[in-house]
């Protein structure tokens, strides 16, 4: 069996290793952490990559840039 938990770090606590010693009771696991990419998630879906690597363009070459109106920020 096999589980995978996304969680951000900040969220580890006690119940979580209650929750996979509850699931995995009397049974030797294996726990292997590693960080995210979400870039890697994004750029999965043709159409999305597409799309996201396109914008990194324009913005490289200065193009198609929507700036909005400052004064609503402040």
């Amino acid at each position: 069996m096999q589980t995978i938990y996304q969680i951000n770090a900040d969220e580890l606590d006690e119940n979580l290793l209650d929750s996979i010693k509850a699931q995995f009771k009397h049974k030797e696991i294996e726990i292997v952490v590693f960080e995210r990419d979400e870039t890697a998630y994004l750029l999965r879906s043709p159409a999305n990559r597409e799309y996201l690597l396109r914008t990194i363009q324009d913005v490289k070459e200065n193009r198609n840039i929507i700036v909005p109106n400052q004064e609503q920020f402040q």
